[in-house]
């Protein structure tokens, strides 16, 4: 996927077992923040990042889910040990790695997304992509200043 694509639906579970399709947020921002891998130090601070930022992204339209190829029962607990309450952790566990496939995002060798920020406007067109090195945290603050333009 590049930027000026549209966005292709889907329907991922969140870690209340909950469906999140992405076609029900027309009309607001979403933005998709990629990470490998659940338990993880990074990934961690990444997804405390989106919640620590609810509020801004509320308040920008825009609504800000976490991606990865962890299953239910593990972003479930880690969600819970993290403290996340309002921010929508996604599984991407089955088909393995599927959104993160189609959005051209799936490391083969490794099994899991890169870590990326993936930015769909009010009509469903990607207007951002941000690819990090796996050790990078990503930058709210450039996301942000990116929504305020």
């Amino acid at each position: 996927m590049w930027e000026g694509d549209i966005a292709p639906d889907f329907t991922l579970k969140d870690h209340h077992n909950r469906d999140f399709q992405l076609s029900e947020f027309a009309g607001r921002r979403v933005l998709l923040s990629f990470h490998p891998l659940a338990w993880t130090p990074v990934c961690a601070d990444q997804m405390r990042g989106l919640e620590s930022q609810k509020a801004v992204f509320d308040g920008l339209k825009t609504v800000a889910v976490g991606v990865s190829v962890d299953s239910f029962p593990t972003k479930h607990a880690w969600a819970k040990e993290l403290g996340i309450k309002e921010t929508r952790l996604l599984c991407d566990f089955w088909p393995h790695g599927a959104v993160a496939h189609v959005m051209g995002l799936f490391r083969e060798d490794d099994g899991f997304s890169e870590r990326a920020n993936v930015l769909v406007d009010e009509s469903g067109r990607i207007v951002l992509i941000k690819v990090y090195e796996i050790p990078q945290l990503p930058d709210i603050g450039e996301i942000v200043a990116f929504l305020k333009k």
